[in-house]
């Protein structure tokens, strides 16, 4: 079962990261956090790694009503989204799709908000 929305887009990550965060923004999301993996493991590994960046996505309205709805949703925010190259000029993004891991949490109004944040996902990633 996919777990994740998925496209593959023309450009460099960092490039791709700028558009990502827009289209994100467009769909009322900001960026918490910014996880550049390919530095973390050339500094605590001496590893190479390509290039690939995790932004912690937040929508705050929908992380209010998920929090009201399940005490402990928190556990499973924000709602991460990579962005890392794919070879030959092409980058991909993928985001969470949030419907699938809170199926786990058995709450019906976390389901629901879960969908509808898939769907702001879905229209922010097409827009890269």
């Amino acid at each position: 079962m996919p777990y994740t929305i998925d496209r593959i887009v023309n450009g460099d990550v960092p490039g791709v990261v700028e558009r990502t965060i827009a289209a994100l923004k467009s769909e009322g999301f900001g960026v918490l956090t910014d996880i550049d993996i390919t530095a973390t493991l050339k500094t605590k590994l001496g590893v190479e790694f390509r290039p690939y960046r995790i932004l912690g996505a937040c929508n705050p309205p929908f992380a209010h009503r998920a929090l009201t709805a399940e005490r402990k949703i928190g556990a499973m925010l924000p709602c991460n989204v990579i962005v890392q190259e794919a070879g030959a000029g092409q980058v991909e993004v993928s985001a969470i799709d949030p419907g699938i891991g809170m199926q786990l949490v058995g709450n019906a109004e976390v389901n629901a908000i879960a969908a509808e944040v898939a769907e702001k996902l879905k229209r922010a990633i097409a827009r890269i």
